[in-house]
């Protein structure tokens, strides 16, 4: 198992990232769509507080079309599918052509569902290209190193938002779990520490919500790339 250049550590972990990001928000946002248009229009405002992005939208309508799909808004599931892309592209020799090109076809599908008549149905199939591509990858992605990266991204990010979003304890132990399996198989910088402090804090159970900033804090710090 060769070690990879700190370069590609970057590119392949934020790929993770940024791939997940979207996956996992995604899914979230589903849930809180159907709360706005059926009971509380004005839930977006909580959503973006567990996120802790600007709430720059004038309404919901606002914020469901550029939280979505406003390439200028960093915060955007667009804005953050590209990044995943900008990633890819760079590692486009390690990856494969057949992985990227789920990435792609997911970029492609948010793009067009901007105008569809049922968005929702269209932000399933981006779903459903994001799953692809870590299939793909599982395939694909020669370097055992390379795919562990890139999962080790994905498991800091879902850890991240399932955080955010109050996940019950079982869901957060599970979770992190996998992430200390994938970090176990990886030449990266990580803060034992601070792992050690946040493994404290999921092993309470629910009760980790006392310590939720902290964790949230914590679980973005714990791989130092």
């Amino acid at each position: 198992m060769g070690i990879v250049s700190v370069e590609k550590v970057n590119h392949l972990f934020w790929l993770g990232r940024y791939t997940e990001r979207v996956f996992t928000t995604l899914k979230t946002f589903d849930r809180y769509f159907d709360v706005m248009l059926d009971q509380e229009p004005d839930i977006y405002q909580k959503f973006c507080r567990r996120l802790a992005i600007p709430d720059i939208y004038r309404d919901m309508e606002d914020f469901i079309d550029r939280y979505l799909y406003d390439a200028e808004n960093p915060d955007s599931l667009y804005a953050n599918l590209v990044r995943a892309y900008d990633n890819a592209v760079v590692m486009r020799e390690e990856l494969s052509s057949e992985v990227l090109a789920y990435i792609q076809l997911a970029l492609d599908v948010l793009k067009g569902s901007r105008s569809a008549r049922a968005p929702i149905v269209e932000l399933q199939r981006v779903a459903d290209y994001l799953l692809a591509f870590w299939g793909s990858a599982d395939d694909y992605v020669e370097s055992e190193e390379s795919r562990n990266l890139m999962k080790c991204g994905k498991y800091v990010e879902r850890l991240d938002l399932y955080l955010r979003f109050g996940m019950a304890g079982e869901q957060l132990d599970k979770e992190f779990s996998k992430l200390l399996n994938r970090l176990n198989r990886v030449h990266v910088r990580r803060n034992l520490e601070k792992m050690d402090r946040l493994t404290e804090i999921i092993q309470k159970g629910d009760g980790w919500k006392e310590h939720i900033q902290e964790a949230v804090t914590l679980a973005g710090e714990i791989v130092e790339v």
